[in-house]
């Protein structure tokens, strides 16, 4: 029989070295360069076979949807999409079948921007997406064809980040959010579509992005907000979802440093994209609070998330909507993260097998947290509880 030694040498070798190569792991993780392929996932573009150009592929009509090019002020050429809604569509569509397909050299041109623009009851939802893949990839398509679908005269206007798909450059926090920026204003100066008729949609790492715009565009002066934001799967900011985040839905890639707080901390320190998404809602729902000047009511916010989401746990939509409650009370009258969770066990509506729902209602507007029991992290972009939170944005229900 052989002695514990013999046995027990080899298996210390072996848990050495696995230990080894997560440390070493670790230390590459500290490499901004690796950081971004990690956080933005921009290579993995799942379109490989696709041409983004024509859009037909994913069942849109011809011509429902005109791809173009967008500039950034640092110049970038952004791709994107523009998506007409199946009852403009309907009453245009023999003009619309005529045009030539493919990317389009000038959107101004072609009939369907003319919809948008011209149209004084146009509304549009603009679609920031999450990592990885293209403006074409996995869900996508399904959740633009049910947002188009649901509302009367909704148009929808999505990008590729830079780095991502065709667009040129490299992602980084400051140039996602010069990409957002870009499109938010050629919808509002270029379309000449105003905030109240513009709703941001967006998932997971386009959460981010889109409170980040949400947040320039009410701290500017004269402060605009949009007639709603709606949030599926949002993450409060990159150091809480270094512990809880899985990839693909399995591998806990930092879970084993969070019995480690001094390192987990130092490892936070050399992440260079801190989307720090949970404080900028708040500041962006304090400021809009303050407002007295406006009668209308200044944001209408909508955090969604399925309980099923092993990618982003649900639990960053309940980080969230407690920054953003807070925001609305004084410092005296802060809730603790328990009293609010009280709050909302005696005050959401129980929807069954659907999940539940709490909204919170104070002078500046209203914050809506809604969980639902299914949908995983992408599949729930295409269920009609995103196309209901984006009508009741629009009609301010």
């Amino acid at each position: 029989m052989p002695s514990v030694s013999v046995i027990l040498k080899p298996l210390l070798g072996t848990i050495a070295a696995g230990i080894g190569l997560y440390l070493a792991f670790l230390a590459l993780l500290t490499v901004p360069t690796l950081q971004d392929h990690i956080i933005y996932l921009h290579r993995v573009t799942l379109t490989w076979f696709q041409d983004v150009n024509v859009p037909e592929q994913w069942g849109f009509l011809r011509n429902q949807v005109t791809p173009f090019q967008l500039n950034t002020p640092d110049g970038e050429t952004l791709h994107a999409w523009h998506i007409i809604p199946l009852d403009s569509y309907r009453k245009h569509q023999d003009a619309l079948r005529n045009e030539s397909p493919g990317l389009c050299p000038n959107i101004e041109e072609r009939l369907g921007f003319q919809l948008l623009r011209d149209d004084p009851e146009a509304r549009l939802v603009i679609y920031f997406h999450g990592a990885g893949g293209t403006l074409g990839s996995g869900f996508r398509p399904q959740s633009y064809r049910a947002i188009s679908a649901a509302e009367r005269k909704v148009h929808i206007l999505a990008i590729d980040y830079r780095g991502f798909g065709t667009s040129t450059g490299w992602p980084s926090e400051a140039g996602l959010l010069t990409d957002a920026l870009t499109l938010t204003t050629f919808a509002m100066k270029t379309a000449g579509i105003p905030p109240e008729r513009i709703v941001i949609f967006a998932q997971s790492l386009g959460t981010a992005v889109a409170i980040s715009v949400a947040h320039k565009f009410a701290l500017q002066t004269p402060s605009e907000s949009f007639a709603g934001l709606v949030l599926v799967a949002p993450f409060a900011d990159v150091a809480l979802l270094t512990e809880t985040y899985r990839v693909a839905g399995t591998i806990p890639l930092l879970s084993p440093v969070v019995y480690f707080p001094k390192l987990l901390e130092l490892l936070n320190r050399f992440i260079v994209s801190k989307w720090p998404s949970k404080d900028k809602l708040a500041a962006l729902i304090r400021h809009c609070g303050e407002l007295k000047s406006s009668p209308r009511r200044e944001y209408d916010i909508t955090l969604i998330h399925a309980e099923d989401d092993y990618d982003i746990p649900w639990v960053h939509s309940d980080v969230m909507f407690w920054h953003a409650v807070n925001a609305t009370r004084n410092l005296a009258a802060k809730l603790s993260f328990e009293d609010l969770q009280t709050e909302k066990d005696k005050g959401k509506t129980s929807l069954g097998a659907g999940g539940w729902e709490f909204e919170w209602k104070s002078n500046g507007g209203l914050i809506r947290e809604q969980i639902v029991k299914h949908g995983l992290h992408d599949r729930i972009m295409s269920y009609p509880v995103v196309s209901l939170a984006i009508a009741k944005a629009f009609n301010r229900e």
